[in-house]
């Protein structure tokens, strides 16, 4: 089955894999909302006063103990964008890519995954920093959170083309395996290392997260069945006594019931009342 024939990339993709742009967001769809966000901070962030504020109070900047232990500055870096080169090419990524995830996955879903693999990129730059391999400098940006999705959707659809600048077709785990290579030479270098820190653990959050999600869910599916398990034996425990205690009723007389006892009925009673009335 090819890319374009999946269920998912009908809904937004055109014949021939031309992406309806009216299409791509029905609703209020998570990434749209990122997208949303995204644009208003960075609005906001043109003032230099405001700029001045969100940087200083958002941005990642391990250069003291305090300012390492600040974990909000793990979400909220991901909204910030040093220039407008940078804000664009993510949203553009976040645009064309984030839906596929949060069609498959769901918003829930692909919203934790977003925020997680950003914050990994931010805390293994902390850690970099306090180990004194990294200078410490200010670190902001969603290209770690966006590594892991295009590491995700290279992962789920290796053969998908991307066309860079419009025009070079690239299939995505191609271009996917080129960022991995250009990012460990930048790091290895020492350009923009707390950068390209944050690059490799997204790209390495996206990869962990699609080999290790079926686990994860056949482990959440499990605890759910055990959960729903206890409360059908639990229920069937209840009915039993509910049972010998009509027994008793009938054969003894209600004055004959315990306090607790009659707390069972009480309870069986309401129950039947509150199932009624549905």
């Amino acid at each position: 089955m090819g890319l374009y024939d999946r269920e998912y990339v009908r809904d937004s993709w055109g014949e021939g894999g031309t992406l309806r742009l009216g299409e791509a967001f029905r609703g209020w769809s998570v990434v749209k909302w990122l997208l949303v966000l995204n644009f208003v901070v960075f609005v906001l962030c043109i003032s230099p006063t405001l700029g001045d504020f969100f940087f200083t109070w958002g941005a990642v900047w391990p250069e003291t103990l305090l300012r390492s232990l600040q974990v909000w500055r793990l979400i909220t870096y991901q909204f910030l964008h040093w220039d407008t080169m940078h804000f664009l090419f993510n949203m553009i990524v976040l645009y064309f890519f984030g839906p596929i995830l949060e069609h498959q996955w769901g918003s829930r879903t692909f919203l934790r995954f977003y925020l997680v693999s950003g914050a990994a990129g931010g805390l293994v730059y902390i850690l970099l920093v306090l180990l004194d391999l990294l200078p410490a400098g200010p670190m902001a940006g969603a290209s770690g959170a966006l590594n892991a999705v295009l590491m995700a959707v290279a992962i789920l659809y290796p053969n998908m083309l991307v066309f860079i600048y419009g025009l070079i077709p690239v299939r995505i785990v191609f271009l996917v395996g080129i960022m991995i290579i250009l990012s460990l030479l930048r790091f290895a270098t020492g350009q923009n290392a707390g950068g390209e820190a944050a690059h490799l653990t997204g790209l390495a959050a996206g990869a962990l997260y699609v080999i290790y999600k079926p686990w994860f869910t056949k482990f959440r599916l499990s605890r759910k069945k055990q959960k729903w398990q206890r409360r059908l034996e639990e229920e069937r425990q209840f009915e039993a006594e509910v049972d010998r205690i009509l027994e008793k009723v009938n054969r003894e007389g209600i004055h004959s019931l315990t306090a607790k006892e009659k707390r069972t009925l009480q309870e069986a009673t309401r129950r039947e009342q509150s199932a009624r009335r549905f």
